[in-house]
């Protein structure tokens, strides 16, 4: 089995946080940091240095796709996974061209998360 990666878990929401922690921790990954907007989430990235950061789009003071694109100049190694609630093609498109690996819509099932970040880690 590959080597756990360190993310970073972003989402407004306190109940996707931690079932997003939940199945990378079973994944054998650690949770290095949280943040519930993308201001923090930008700021957390530059500190912890993450190998990936799962990031939701919808959220207060800074949405995801903003917070990709700082993420992307301050820390360009990083692997982000785009989370949302809203699959609309232009958002997917838009979060790809700045830099997302991937894109996950809610709901999702903990299956499709883990192998998201499995082809991402290995």
């Amino acid at each position: 089995m590959a080597v756990g990666k360190r993310i970073l878990v972003v989402d407004d929401t306190a109940f996707m946080r931690f079932k997003l922690k939940a199945i990378l921790e079973k994944g054998g990954h650690v949770v290095v940091g949280e943040a519930t907007n993308g201001q923090e989430g930008v700021e957390k990235c530059a500190l912890l240095r993450p190998d990936l950061v799962t990031l939701d789009v919808n959220m207060p003071d800074m949405d995801g796709l903003a917070a990709l694109k700082l993420m992307k100049e301050q820390c360009p190694e990083v692997a982000v996974v785009m989370i949302t609630a809203m699959g609309r093609q232009e958002i997917v498109m838009d979060a790809m061209m700045a830099g997302a690996s991937d894109f996950i819509v809610k709901p999702f099932e903990d299956e499709k998360v883990a192998r998201a970040i499995a082809q991402l880690t290995s």
